[in-house]
């Protein structure tokens, strides 16, 4: 049994939303999609259970896989192009190449993952969806 009830989506598209661009600005910067003041996260990719400003349901929503997705779509195209030019000024050693960006992929994805998971969910409730929708446990 999970520890919310599985909602609807009229649950999620009850709550106040902003436009397209205010729901990814407010979940990239940790803020409730809904209202802008409570905050989105209680750990580093855990959802708060509830908005503490305006009670919406933040865990009932499931980004699941998608933030990783673009998060590596995002690094990718930001540290190919700098790899592609290093390899060819053929100054870089393949060590040197490594030493510097193996960190620098690393630090982009964890830096990334957090501002791209908010936005997914303030995308997802201004959407007015859980990513429960195909789920047979749940209600009506």
């Amino acid at each position: 049994m999970s520890a919310h009830p599985l909602p609807h989506r009229a649950d999620i598209a009850a709550w106040p939303t902003p436009s397209f661009w205010g729901a990814l600005a407010r979940g990239a910067g940790n803020r409730c999609p809904a209202c802008g003041q409570g905050r989105l996260f209680r750990g580093y990719l855990r959802l708060a259970e509830r908005c503490d400003a305006c009670g919406a349901p933040l865990a009932a929503i499931r980004a699941d896989d998608a933030p990783p997705y673009f998060t590596i779509f995002i690094v990718g195209h930001l540290v190919i192009p700098l790899m592609l030019l290093a390899e060819r000024s053929g100054a870089w050693s393949p060590w040197g190449m490594a030493a510097v960006f193996l960190p620098t992929t690393l630090l982009l994805a964890l830096l990334l993952l957090r501002p791209v998971k908010g936005a997914t969910v303030g995308l997802m409730m201004r959407l007015g969806i859980t990513g429960r929708e195909g789920d047979p446990r749940r209600d009506g």
